[in-house]
């Protein structure tokens, strides 16, 4: 019995590193995936002024 409360401390430590590992990911994900949206966003208004100015 006592090897079992033994080990779920250092289970339960895991667990919680992984799950702040999980969570960091997670925002870097949501963070690039943000990044990569709003460069696309901003690169197409350039190019939507770059035509309107052709085209005036």
């Amino acid at each position: 019995m006592s090897d079992e409360t033994a080990e779920r401390p250092k289970d339960k430590k895991k667990s919680k590193a992984a799950d702040r590992d999980s969570w960091i990911e997670r925002g870097v994900m949501i963070r690039a995936g943000l990044y990569i949206f709003g460069t696309h966003l901003i690169a197409g208004w350039v190019m939507l002024l770059f035509y309107l100015g052709q085209h005036k």
